[in-house]
This record gives structure tokens, sequence and C-alpha cells, in this order.
């Protein structure tokens, strides 16, 4: 039996920098209902990242196994070499423990998910004030390099043009604001599954 057809879906996508990974876990330490749904990477952890708590890091030529088998939900190419991917195991997974998924990922891969399961996903689209304060943002992670940060800016630009594809925009002018107003949507889409919330 296809557990999917009836299983709700929480998807947080945005341009990066934008803040969806601040909101999401402003999300999943508020709401038990939610668990974290793992993407699979092929680049290397980065200090402090544990493989299976915060990606499932593989090397390609397994991943290339898994979209040969099509064992994911959504995959991408999101940076020249780097893929990122959902396993639909790690759906699977978090519906059998009784939780919604909550899924943190880029702005095709999330349309994708939409798409393959598209009776009770709820999608938000994490949008920045502006592409100046996006730039901002991410020139004072101290991360980028002056191309990478072109690069990630004109991405934002494209992804931007995607947001009316996503169940509600979410603009993250205040980050405190941006969570308040995600946690009372969420809330929302979960109580026709958990009336109690």
């Amino acid at each position: 039996m296809d557990m999917s057809a009836q299983q709700p879906i929480v998807i947080f996508t945005a341009p990066s920098g934008a803040g969806k990974t601040s909101i999401v876990r402003y999300l999943l330490e508020r709401v038990p209902q939610l668990c974290f749904s793992i993407s699979a990477a092929t680049r290397q952890a980065r200090k402090g990242e544990v493989n299976g708590k915060d990606y499932y890091f593989m090397p390609m030529s397994e991943f290339q196994h898994y979209i040969q088998e099509n064992a994911f939900a959504e995959w991408e190419m999101v940076y020249e070499g780097k893929y990122y991917g959902t396993l639909r195991r790690e759906l699977e997974r978090i519906w059998t423990a009784g939780k919604v998924p909550v899924l943190d990922i880029d702005v095709k891969g999330a349309i994708h998910v939409q798409q393959q399961y598209p009776q009770h996903t709820f999608s938000v689209f994490v949008k920045p004030p502006s592409v100046a304060e996006l730039r901002n943002r991410l020139e004072s992670r101290g991360s980028e390099t002056p191309e990478s940060l072109e690069t990630r800016l004109s991405k934002a630009e494209y992804e931007l043009s995607f947001q009316d594809h996503f169940t509600t925009i979410v603009v993250n002018q205040s980050l405190s604001q941006a969570c308040a107003e995600a946690l009372v949507k969420v809330t929302a889409f979960l109580h026709a599954f958990y009336p109690q919330i």
C-alpha cells in the first residue's frame, strides 16, 4: 500500500540566505508532530555536521545508483558537481513514526515534491525583503567568494520568479516575525491531521 497518498508533507524553500533553515529549526522546537527530513548530499560534511543527522553524505556513485533506482522523491544538481536529494525511504521513515516530514530544500526540488505528492503538501516560500538585503546577508556570512556570491544571487533572482508556485509566502524581514507567521500557517495546516494542535 502506498502510504504517501494520505500523508502530509511540509516543505520550506527559498533562495540561499533567505532564512528558511532558521525558521525550520524554530518550528521543529515547537511542533512535536514535525520531523526533519534529512536530505542526501554528495558534498563533504562541513565542520560540526553529522552524517545521518544533518545530511546523508554519500559518494557520487551511490547517489547516481539511487537516481537509477528511482529512490528519490526529488533530486537536483544544486551547484556544479554537488547533488542533493530527498530519499523516498526518508519520507516513509517519518510517516511510519507517525510524524510529518519537514523538507528544507531548494526551489526546483520543492516543485518536484509537490508534483509527486499533490494531495497533502503544504509549501512555504521564504522570501528575502529584497535581493539587496539577500546580498548583505550572504556577504555577512563570510563564506562566499565574489564569484560564488554572484552565482547565488543570480540563482536567487531566478528562484524568486517561482514564488507563486507554493502554498504560501513568508517574507523574512524580521526573523522573529517570520518564524511566528510560519508557525501560525503550519499549525493551521496540521490541524486537519492533528485536531488536538
